[in-house]
């Protein structure tokens, strides 16, 4: 029994050196993508002000609300599994962590490993021993990925339902699909087979070795829970459609009715477009899928830009300057 204390002491070590040393790196990179991101994009924020001010207000606010919701659902989705393990945190003080993780994840496109380092260290500032903090990050892995395929693929169905698949789109899916089922299965397998020895080759990387005993620390039973992945991946789907649902209400306010469903296609295609596409933090790729999705669903071009870049600000432009701040309190462990 002392001897597996140390080895989890010497683990719990060994992650706070890591995330500590990945967190003053993820510090730095997001002030240098903060300011290339306003460098290369002030067209963009200046559109996006003008496009503002000509919006119907009371759609603004919907946005606003809708734009919220996401950083307590991206909490919510930490406050579950954590509950599961007997040691719950407010959900007031898993927030500002959202916000400062979906900031982080926008400003370096990463699949959410970018995101994860922050969260990590958010929650160990918190209190929150190393073994529940893998996890939260485990379960929150296997959830995002689920709901995200989910979604990606509700997406396709629709495309299909209008004659609209390419073949581009397919191979993209495809792709994506691929790291999204990959990545859980992995993550489980490892849970089950801690017994067995890893192949030399990735033996051969720390990463590998530290995610190991990091999984080998981590409660079966959470992971085991399907009730709280399934929680779990309702909060993950739901900052997805909370998205979605903030580009249909661009769309209305600019005077474009289509059905919510056209909005979630465009926004899901756009994802995946972000997320594997190889242009460096996703500069216009986005953008660009967005229209062009908007666009074979009927919706004239003009108005799909208009949306889309209303889209950008609400969920990019107006939470840089706290979600840039919550990220650097996170990374230097300054919370209150």
């Amino acid at each position: 029994m002392a001897s597996d204390n140390l080895i989890f002491q010497d683990t719990a070590m060994s992650g706070r050196n890591r995330w500590a040393a990945k967190g003053a790196m993820l510090a730095g990179i997001l002030i240098l993508a903060g300011l290339i991101l306003v460098t290369l994009k002030l067209g963009e924020l200046e559109h996006f002000l003008r496009l503002a001010q000509q919006a119907r207000p009371v759609w603004l606010i919907v946005a606003l609300i809708l734009q919220s919701l996401t950083y307590v659902s991206a909490a919510a989705a930490w406050h579950v599994p954590l509950a599961r393990a007997s040691h719950p945190i407010s959900l007031l003080k898993l927030i500002p962590l959202g916000l400062a993780k979906l900031f982080t994840d926008q400003a370096i496109p990463s699949g959410g490993v970018s995101g994860n380092i922050l969260v990590a260290k958010g929650l160990s500032l918190r209190g929150v021993p190393t073994r529940l903090v893998m996890a939260a990050l485990l379960v929150g892995i296997i959830a995002y990925y689920a709901a995200y395929l989910l979604l990606v693929l509700a997406a396709l169905a629709i495309l299909w339902l209008h004659h609209q698949v390419h073949k581009g789109f397919l191979a993209a899916i495809a792709v994506f699909s691929t790291v999204a089922v990959v990545i859980p299965t992995a993550v489980i397998w490892l849970k089950r087979n801690s017994n067995r020895r890893l192949p030399v080759f990735f033996e051969r990387f720390h990463a590998w070795s530290f995610l190991r005993k990091a999984i080998d620390e981590v409660p079966s039973s959470i992971l085991r829970d399907p009730m709280i992945i399934l929680k779990t991946t309702f909060y993950e789907a739901a900052v997805f459609l909370l998205d979605a649902g903030t580009l249909w209400v661009m769309l209305t306010a600019i005077g474009q009715e289509v059905p919510p469903s056209v909005a979630l296609t465009s926004f899901m295609a756009a994802s995946v477009a972000g997320t594997i596409g190889p242009i460096p933090l996703g500069l216009g790729t986005f953008e660009a899928v967005s229209v062009a999705t908007l666009g074979i669903l009927g919706v004239q071009i003009e108005p799909a830009l208009t949306a889309t870049l209303l889209l950008r600000g609400f969920s990019f432009w107006l939470p840089m300057a706290p979600g840039l701040y919550l990220a650097k309190r996170e990374m230097r462990g300054t919370i209150v």
